[in-house]
């Protein structure tokens, strides 16, 4: 390490604003900072942007004085990510890839390679905090302070063994403030949009997106007395709840929204009804969890009551965990909620984010 620093942290600089502070944050507090680009895999048939949004990186590098790298983890991102992602909607699962990204690219190969080159530390512009509990002399993860930005549903796959060597810089501050930093540093992205949509590739409508993986298969969309009052791309590319994406041909008295309440995978048909999501036919107060991971490497309490959020920026269900097995536990909620197969829940104590796991 160097003395005259409080050591080395390499910083995911993607080349947007919060990243870009990040970087501009620990070197006021006295670091060495090395920035890193991470090129990764995009489809050919979407806007190639990384050569841009790496130039924006280099002018904030230039402006900050900080070295700038380019990292390839395209093979990564495409077999972790977007694979992993194109396998579990054609197995009828509905997938996160942003925390896939998260864990397999900026906190699996970033951090691995980072460590490797003789970094300290890393850090990344996640609107989420790691804390040292002193007591146990863990590392917690907490929320960010902006609870419009805070991105910890997206992180419960963290481990110690990462949190403990993890900058969240401007996890303690809301968005405001941070364009207001980007100011005062004069970084060149300062007035720049922030990016929004899939980890990498950007905003985009996932069904156009998938259409381009998986094949398209037009089916009926049934009413709750199945009768036949619409049509949809495939009953793969649906999520239990959601209420976009089908046509409705058959118009009812009813002008209510749709809220798709099963999904017949053999038959290719979806069902939908007039409830709203909290009285859907398919809600449920049990959860079966597969995948789990603890950020402070310990089970948390049986029988004590938690939070439980299963959709980013979703409803936080109060719950309790029922059981735990193997790599597995179950949850039961205060009152039901609809949840599908695949879909990340991440399990809170207050501000705190335990970790989480895998709907099965």
């Amino acid at each position: 390490m160097n003395k005259k620093t409080k050591g080395k942290v390499y910083v995911g600089m993607s080349g947007g604003v919060d990243s870009s502070v990040s970087a501009a944050l620990l070197k006021k507090a006295g670091y060495d900072v090395t920035g890193v680009f991470m090129k990764v895999w995009q489809p050919d048939f979407l806007p190639c942007t990384w050569r841009e949004e790496r130039l924006d990186a280099m002018r904030v590098a230039a402006t900050l004085g900080i070295p700038l790298l380019t990292w390839d983890f395209e093979k990564e991102y495409k077999e972790g990510v977007a694979d992993y992602m194109f396998r579990e909607y054609k197995a009828g699962r509905t997938p996160n890839p942003d925390v896939m990204c998260n864990r397999e690219v900026k906190f699996g190969a970033f951090f691995r390679r980072a460590m490797a080159e003789g970094a300290d530390f890393v850090a990344t512009g996640h609107y989420a905090q790691s804390v040292l509990d002193k007591k146990t002399g863990a590392t917690m993860m907490l929320k960010g302070v902006d609870d419009a930005k805070d991105q910890s549903y997206f992180l419960w796959t963290l481990g110690q063994s990462q949190l403990s060597k993890t900058f969240f810089p401007i996890g303690g501050y809301k968005k405001s403030a941070v364009r207001a930093l980007a100011k005062k540093f004069n970084l060149p992205v300062a007035e720049k949009k922030d990016s929004q949509g899939l980890c990498f590739v950007g905003k985009l409508d996932m069904k156009d997106f998938l259409a381009h993986f998986i094949e398209e298969k037009e089916g009926s969309v049934l009413n709750e007395q199945g009768e036949v009052i619409g049509t949809h791309r495939g009953a793969y590319f649906y999520t239990l709840g959601e209420r976009h994406g089908f046509l409705i041909t058959k118009k009812s008295a009813e002008d209510t929204p749709y809220y798709i309440v099963a999904k017949d995978f053999e038959a290719n048909t979806i069902t939908v009804a007039h409830q709203g999501k909290k009285d859907l036919g398919c809600a449920s107060r049990d959860i079966s969890v597969t995948q789990a991971s603890f950020c402070r490497g310990v089970l948390p309490e049986i029988k004590k009551n938690y939070t439980v959020q299963v959709r980013y920026h979703g409803e936080q269900y109060k719950c309790k965990i029922v059981s735990f097995g193997d790599n597995v536990f179950s949850l039961r909620l205060e009152k039901p909620a609809v949840f599908d197969v695949g879909q990340s829940v991440v399990l809170y104590d207050g501000k705190e984010c335990l970790g989480g796991g895998i709907i099965g």
